[in-house]
């Protein structure tokens, strides 16, 4: 089963990307291009302990859904999200929001997964999927972060 990890440094405090980071909104602005849509469950806001969202989205050319439950948060500086249902045989995607001095923050993000089939699912994530999802969940949080950074800049701007 994969580990997915990237790290990201982010020049916002610690709310703010923590509260970026489970926008149902900003979710769906930054996965337009495979036509993300939260269609049941927290269809937009802040998704909280609990709760959970259905999305749906094109992968492979092939229209998916997908539910995931945030089962573990501790504000500001964590949060888990789970699959109930969907492609993957399961996964656990945490989020952690570590902050660095005072308006910065260390973003890690950690994707396990399994794929379906078996086999057939350790074939296909050594050939294709893997590398799919890495570049998914970068492109996803480097868009968190320039969002972050921009509210985190306006917030400065009108302090002035």
């Amino acid at each position: 089963m994969p580990v997915i990890r990237s790290e990201l440094m982010i020049e916002a405090p610690q709310q703010v990307c923590f509260d970026a980071a489970r926008s149902i909104d900003l979710h769906m602005e930054s996965t337009a291009k495979t036509g993300e849509k939260a269609i049941g469950g927290v269809t937009s806001g802040l998704i909280e302990l609990g709760e959970s969202v259905t999305w749906e989205a094109v992968h492979f050319g092939i229209k998916q859904r997908l539910t995931a439950k945030i089962t573990e948060m501790e504000q500001p500086r964590y949060f888990v999200d789970e699959m109930v249902s969907g492609a993957f045989k399961c996964f656990r995607h945490e989020h952690e929001f570590i902050p660095v001095g005072k308006d910065r923050t260390r973003m890690l993000d950690t994707f396990d997964y399994t794929s379906p089939l078996g086999l057939l699912g350790r074939i296909a994530d050594r050939l294709v999927l893997e590398a799919y999802m890495t570049r998914f969940l970068l492109e996803r949080n480097l868009y968190l972060k320039q969002v972050a950074e921009k509210q985190f800049k306006q917030m400065e701007e009108k302090k002035v």
